[in-house]
């Protein structure tokens, strides 16, 4: 199969909204993320990060800056304040190229955030 865009996605929760635990949670999801895809650096198009209103100590960008991702678009935006939804959740959306195909796509759910999707295999 040709090289292709795909879309990974993944999502964590933080326990408190400090700038050391966003660091701890985001840089774990990414590395999560890119070992079970097998995904590389020159592979990364775009990065973009959602947040729940309840998180505002740092941007998730910021950790993903230092785990070498300075030269990968980043952009950081709100979930839609939906009333019960998860608390002090991180989302992210990745654009990359990829030889797999959409189904042979891991994507990563982790902490509080893995009921969010238990529809997809671990």
């Amino acid at each position: 199969m040709p090289r292709a865009v795909r879309a990974l996605r993944g999502a964590t929760t933080v326990d408190a909204d400090t700038p050391e635990q966003i660091h701890e949670r985001v840089t774990a999801l990414l590395n999560e993320m890119w070992a079970r895809n097998d995904v590389h650096h020159d592979d990364l198009i775009s990065i973009l990060f959602t947040v729940t209103d309840d998180i505002v100590s740092c941007f998730p960008a910021t950790a993903a800056r230092t785990i070498g991702l300075g030269d990968v678009p980043l952009m950081c935006a709100r979930e839609i304040p939906v009333p019960g939804s998860m608390p002090r959740c991180v989302r992210v959306l990745v654009h990359l190229e990829s030889d797999k195909a959409r189904r042979e796509l891991h994507h990563v759910y982790l902490e509080n955030a893995k009921g969010l999707r238990d529809d997809l295999p671990e």
